[in-house]
């Protein structure tokens, strides 16, 4: 709008002066009217140099060109319409006040050369010109009031853009924050239910071979190549835990039923004979169990048995996992000797995690299922996982009528390992 303003000024400038010109040739004021209209074109084009603030320079300017102006209207009255530019001009640079009060002056200077240019008294002379500046001041004031409204969406706007900016940061930090707890606390899992209950199985071995070192030659042998058949148990689940965490028994192929035969089959050697561990599965899934789900249940029987070994004192244990179409089941039961309502299982802290009952039940709630254990003195443990799966369409039913249930009762220790 101020490029049209100062066109428009300039075009009216010079139609005034043609007009005078051509209406008054040879007359003794033209000389000094052309001087004026180059005065007064020159101070225009200093206005954009003096910026637009209401500085005393930019008023002092302002001010000498009102009044050549109106020098100019009183020599020649043709010039009055130069005025609409001029308001624009003194409401850009004034506060609304003093250019309300302009642009009356400037009005008053229209209406009186137009009637000295009218041969009679013209209504129309005396109405039009204020009504042009009403219509002028009032475009002007609601374009500066949407100039106002705008910047100030603006600056609202890039302040809910940082805002949301900030948020972003933050919840990407408290995202990345938890990843880390979460991936620390699946790791202190994965470590407790592999390579710390191998390397404490050796160390019962190795304790027992060192007692039996000197009286019974055999049967410490036999305890360090157990011993040494766990340690390169565990060198295969660091070094899967490297590659990318997954348990080892699960990565050679044959899925959870084979890595939980294979964990009865070593178990059961690795006890010397003192522990016998069954693995029977009941039903066909519908569908490939997730991957998610095959790990939990490995890593939850890998803990149980852990715990049958070293705190139950059993003699046989039984692992069960039961295809229900819906959910899938894994039961440990042991013939150990259990525990009661009297002497319940000891609980470390709620903030301890990856350990023994605790860590089972953590890695059971993280696939929607639930741990239930049910236990009584003398008369073993039973351990049961029951994970919900995703809806197939279809049910898988138990192959067969239910086997029979394991050896005195189920297995988890009493302690948490």
């Amino acid at each position: 709008m101020a490029l049209l303003m100062h066109a428009a000024f300039f075009l009216l400038l010079g139609a005034s002066l043609a007009r005078f010109l051509m209406r008054h040739p040879g007359e003794t004021r033209t000389p000094w009217i052309i001087a004026l209209s180059a005065v007064l074109a020159v101070l225009y084009l200093l206005g954009p140099v003096l910026g637009s603030r209401p500085t005393p320079r930019r008023l002092t300017w302002l001010g000498a060109l009102v009044v050549v102006w109106m020098v100019l209207v009183v020599l020649a009255p043709s010039f009055a319409w130069c005025a609409v530019p001029l308001f624009y001009t003194g409401l850009r640079i004034l506060p609304p006040r003093a250019a309300l009060a302009l642009v009356a002056l400037l009005t008053v200077f229209v209406v009186a050369a137009q009637l000295r240019l009218a041969t009679g008294f013209d209504p129309n002379l005396v109405l039009a010109p204020p009504a042009v500046a009403a219509v002028a001041t009032a475009v002007f004031v609601h374009m500066r009031r949407q100039a106002v409204r705008q910047r100030e969406l603006s600056v609202r706007q890039r302040e809910l853009i940082d805002d949301l900016l900030r948020t972003r940061r933050e919840l990407a930090a408290t995202e990345r924050r938890e990843g880390t707890l979460a991936e620390r606390q699946r790791l202190s899992m994965e470590i407790h239910d592999t390579l710390a209950q191998g390397l404490s199985s050796q160390q019962m071995l190795l304790q027992a071979a060192d007692r039996s070192w000197d009286a019974d030659p055999a049967t410490a042998r036999r305890h360090v190549l157990t011993a040494t058949g766990i340690a390169e148990s565990n060198l295969a689940e660091a070094r899967r835990f490297v590659h990318d965490l997954a348990p080892a028994d699960l990565a050679e192929g044959g899925g959870l039923e084979a890595a939980l035969h294979t964990l009865a089959a070593r178990e059961t050697e690795r006890s010397g004979g003192g522990l016998t561990v069954r693995c029977h599965v009941e039903g066909v899934p519908a569908a490939p169990l997730p991957d998610r789900v095959q790990s939990a249940l490995l890593r939850i029987a890998q803990g149980a048995l852990a715990n049958v070994t070293e705190h139950a004192e059993a003699t046989v244990a039984a692992l069960t996992l039961t295809h229900l179409g819906d959910r899938v089941v894994l039961d440990i039961a042991d013939d150990g000797r259990g525990f009661g309502p009297d002497r319940p299982a000891p609980r470390p802290p709620e903030d301890v995690r990856g350990h023994g009952l605790p860590a089972m039940r953590a890695r059971v709630r993280q696939l929607g299922g639930t741990l239930t254990v049910e236990s009584a003195p003398g008369e073993g443990t039973v351990l049961s996982a029951a994970v919900p799966l995703p809806h197939t369409g279809t049910s898988s039913a138990p192959a067969g009528p239910p086997a029979p249930p394991a050896p005195s009762a189920p297995s988890t220790p009493e302690e948490p390992a």
